[in-house]
């Protein structure tokens, strides 16, 4: 998947973004926008706390989602991967990965485990799914071997 960056620029030509999709990041602020009326003309204040409690819910979600976006980026360099503490980029030969599966509510769900340096980010490992990616991703995986290996 290649696409622009986040800057507006059209990226490298070798760049491959993965980010949750954008379906997904559009249905989360149109549900933010439906409950400001919903806070603003419920009565009762129980009521009107929980209805905001759920606008806050959905804009923290919607904005976090909208942060993280492109969650992981490739390039024949190395990868870069945006988390809430920012943007962490690593050369190839500091990282390494693989595709695991767990099963979650009688399914089996493949996740994408990335190693780093312990030192760049608490606990040297990130785990990103289908939702953080918007592929699968066994497909990522494949990709990021193609790149590496350039």
């Amino acid at each position: 998947m290649t696409c622009d960056d986040d800057s507006g620029g059209p990226a490298p030509e070798q760049a491959h973004l993965w980010s949750t999709p954008v379906g997904l990041l559009v249905l989360c602020w149109v549900v933010a926008a439906g409950l400001v009326p919903v806070a603003l003309l419920t009565e009762g204040s129980v009521d009107r706390a929980f209805s905001g409690a759920a606008l806050l819910v959905a804009v923290a979600a919607a904005g976090a989602l909208s942060y993280l976006r492109p969650r992981l980026r490739a390039t024949p360099e190395g990868i870069a991967v945006r988390t809430l503490g920012g943007r962490h980029h690593w050369r190839w030969e500091l990282v390494s990965w693989r595709v695991t599966t767990s099963h979650r509510f009688g399914r089996t769900v493949p996740v994408l485990e990335i190693e780093v340096p312990e030192r760049d980010l608490a606990g040297g490992l990130l785990l990103l799914g289908r939702f953080d990616l918007g592929a699968e991703p066994e497909e990522v995986a494949e990709r990021l071997e193609a790149l590496r290996a350039r």
